[in-house]
């Protein structure tokens, strides 16, 4: 997702922020620390992608009963285990759950059995405030040739998310999926929104963030619950983010000493911590020196994207090319749609930091 610029002292005023807006917290409720970092100590460390399969565009071509496409998944997760990879990052929708209440959560299970066959786990993501303003049932739109993310859909939308009208039926939502998954171990987190605030939402944003942390924390997982912090000057929608989360996820896509430097500050929290999205080539975000040392710091590392496909995410966010030609370098994404690496060395790279031989 496309991201603003990191900004040191801007990440120093999300602590100091932290701090101030401590009221925002429910103490209760949220994990303690203890208990947050117990569950980590247990889990395998943390490696992967977001996962899109290559033949859907946006999370509704995932989904939908029509375009679910398991032969695809089942393939493309299978490349993923064979680099040693253990978790994807996955996004829902909510009009796949108001078209289709029970065949969505069959999706979701067979997409979970399929997942466990791999011996990978899952990360589910709820809302989203990136990209295209308002998704419709049905067949989905054609890639936009050399497009990062032409189709890709928010999630309740926009202006959806900012009426509180539409918060009962959202709250069914979340909490009839939740419900139904609480207990299910193959379910590693929930990652309740993403990138609360993007596409000029702002603070408008923050209470349905407030309102989905309220749904979960009602439900009571046995996974935890967390939302990832990706723009440092947000210091409103920060603040109730990391007090509220009980493993600290964040999205990073800068060079390694900026990145380091969001790592060791975001340490003062003292809890496990997930990149769940991070790797882009041209930006300087690269594996081989990003994934070495998330896994020296042990923190979980999820890169955006594993095939390239519909989602276009191999062109970069503001440099689109509009006669689909290939780009110079991939911005996103690891294999070709047959399986082949794009690059070989850092598919070795990513197989020897896993110890896959």
């Amino acid at each position: 997702m496309k991201k603003t610029y990191f900004n040191y002292v801007l990440l120093l005023g999300l602590l100091f922020s932290t701090a101030v807006h401590a009221q925002n917290a429910t103490p209760a409720k949220v994990w303690s620390i203890e208990k947050a970092n117990e569950w980590y100590k247990k889990q395998a460390w943390m490696t992967g992608a977001d996962f899109l399969p290559s033949t859907a565009i946006n999370q509704l071509e995932m989904w939908q009963a029509a375009t679910f496409d398991t032969a695809t998944i089942d393939k493309e997760l299978g490349w993923a285990e064979g680099i040693g990879f253990n978790t994807m990052r996955v996004y829902l929708h909510s009009l796949a759950w108001l078209q289709d209440q029970k065949g969505f959560k069959n999706r979701m299970d067979k997409y979970l059995a399929i997942a466990d066959k791999h011996h990978i786990k899952t990360i589910f993501v709820f809302f989203d405030d990136c990209w295209n303003k308002q998704g419709k049932i049905g067949k989905q739109p054609a890639p936009k040739p050399g497009i990062h993310n032409s189709g890709w859909l928010q999630d309740p939308g926009d202006p959806n998310s900012k009426e509180e009208a539409n918060f009962p039926a959202l709250e069914k939502y979340v909490k009839d999926v939740l419900t139904h998954f609480k207990n299910d171990q193959r379910i590693l987190l929930w990652d309740l929104y993403n990138e609360p605030g993007n596409s000029g939402k702002l603070t408008s944003s923050l209470p349905l963030l407030k309102s989905v942390f309220s749904w979960a924390r009602a439900v009571d997982p046995s996974q935890p619950i967390s939302a990832g912090i990706w723009a440092w000057d947000y210091e409103e929608l920060n603040a109730f983010q990391a007090l509220n989360s009980d493993v600290i996820t964040y999205h990073d896509y800068e060079e390694p000493q900026w990145h380091q430097r969001t790592i060791d500050l975001l340490k003062s929290h003292g809890r496990p911590m997930i990149c769940t999205e991070y790797m882009a080539r041209t930006r300087n975000s690269r594996f081989e020196n990003i994934l070495p040392m998330l896994k020296k710091e042990n923190i979980g590392a999820i890169n955006w994207g594993l095939v390239d496909g519909k989602s276009n995410t191999k062109y970069a966010w503001d440099t689109p090319l509009p006669n689909g030609a290939e780009p110079k370098e991939w911005f996103h994404d690891i294999f070709h749609k047959d399986g082949t690496p794009y690059k070989a060395d850092e598919v070795e790279l990513i197989k020897k930091i896993n110890n896959i031989k």
